[in-house]
């Protein structure tokens, strides 16, 4: 599976139904059962497979940090955060879920599925996502 945008992100981002500057959004890290559906995962509930395990909480990290920038060089715009650990953590996960956090599961939009390229472990050891340089998501021209 290679990483991936949801299309309703798309959508909700033309409505401004999310601001990744200023909205509460968390990375949640899923297994390799987790099989992302660009087309019908709209909401966290549609998640399934959620990663569990010692220093690992349900719905996942808040990211912290986030910026949006425009890159008029390149004709795009980044979505960034600071790296993400879970420290002492005993976790198998292959991937990492983000979304917008409302509170409630079935109304917290998606917005995009990082895949690590196989199963990634910790055992009473930090779990680290450290997004690529170029940013965690970038938008550019169609």
């Amino acid at each position: 599976m290679a990483d991936l945008v949801y299309n309703s992100l798309k959508k909700k981002l033309m409505d401004a139904d999310i601001d990744l500057a200023a909205d509460d959004i968390r990375v949640a890290l899923v297994t390799s059962s987790y099989t992302p559906n660009q087309d019908t995962h709209e909401f966290f509930d549609d998640v399934t497979n959620e990663v569990t395990g010692t220093g690992y909480v349900a719905d996942g990290e808040l990211l912290a940090s986030k910026t949006v920038t425009q890159d008029d060089s390149n004709n795009k715009a980044v979505f960034d955060a600071a790296n993400v650990v879970w420290t002492t953590s005993t976790i198998t996960a292959r991937g990492a879920v983000i979304y917008k956090d409302t509170g409630t599961p079935a109304t917290s939009p998606l917005i995009c599925y990082v895949d690590f390229g196989s199963d990634k472990s910790s055992s009473t050891a930090s779990f680290t996502i450290d997004w690529n340089t170029g940013g965690i998501l970038d938008l550019s021209d169609v």
